[in-house]
C-alpha cells in the first residue's frame, strides 16, 4: 500500500502517512519518500518511535552519515547523532536563526533528520523556508547579478567557544559555495540564506 502524501503549503512541506519507520523502509516506500522530499523539500512523519540505530539506518538510504564539526551534545556510541535539549533554564537556543545546517563544510550533508521527542504546548517552533521560492521571486537582473558569485562560510564564527568534534581536526571547517545553487537531481535553482553569507 502506498504512502499518503499531504502537502502542507504550496511552496514547502508535506506530511507522509502510512509508514512505521522503525520497521524499515521498503524499496517502493523509499522511492515515494525520496520523491516527496524532492517535491516538497521537507517531509514530516508523525508518531514515530525510533532508536538512534534506526534513525541512522533511515539516514543511510539518502547518503553517507555526517559528523557535526562542533556538536552540542552527542548520543553515546553514535557520533553522527546530536542530542539537542532545552528547558526553561536554557540560555541558548540551538539554531534559532535562519540557517542551512553545516554549510561551512566543503561538502555539507544533503539533509537533516530531526527527531523530536518532547514538544512544548506553545512555542518551540521549527520553521523552514524554500530557497527555490526565494530564487523564483528574484528579478531577472538580480538573478544575473548573483549568478557566479560565491559566499564564504566560516565555521569558526558559528562555533566560537566550542570544541571541534573528535576526528574532525583541530580547526573548524571553512568553505565557499555558489550564491545560486542548482539541485543535482531536480535541476531547480535556489539561493543561499542571507544569514549563511559571511562577508
Amino acid at each position: 500500500m502506498g504512502l499518503l502524501i499531504r502537502k502542507l503549503t504550496p511552496a514547502i512541506g508535506a506530511e507522509l502517512e502510512g509508514i512505521d519507520l522503525s520497521r524499515g523502509v521498503s524499496d517502493e516506500q523509499l522511492v515515494q519518500i525520496r520523491q516527496a522530499l524532492l517535491d516538497n523539500l521537507v517531509v514530516f512523519f508523525r508518531n514515530q518511535e525510533l532508536t538512534p540505530e534506526q534513525q541512522k539506518v533511515l539516514a543511510l538510504h539518502f547518503g553517507k552519515l555526517h559528523i557535526h564539526p562542533a556538536p552540542l551534545g552527542l548520543v553515546e556510541g553514535h557520533p553522527e547523532v546530536l542530542a539537542i535539549q532545552a528547558d526553561e533554564k536554557s540560555t541558548r537556543v540551538a539554531g534559532e536563526e535562519w540557517h542551512s545546517d553545516v554549510s561551512c563544510d566543503v561538502e555539507p550533508p544533503m539533509g537533516t533528520i530531526l527527531y523530536i521527542k518532547v514538544v512544548p504546548t506553545t512555542g518551540g517552533d521549527t520553521l523552514f523556508a524554500s530557497m527555490y521560492a526565494a530564487f523564483d521571486a528574484l528579478s531577472d537582473p538580480m538573478r544575473r547579478f548573483l549568478d557566479g558569485l560565491t559566499a564564504s562560510r566560516d565555521g569558526t564564527r558559528n562555533y566560537q567557544g566550542r570544541r571541534p568534534a573528535p576526528g574532525r581536526g583541530e580547526a573548524f571547517p571553512h568553505a565557499e559555495h555558489p550564491v545560486i545553487r542548482t539541485h543535482p537531481e531536480t535541476g531547480r535553482k535556489g539561493v543561499l540564506r542571507e544569514s549563511d553569507v559571511h562577508h
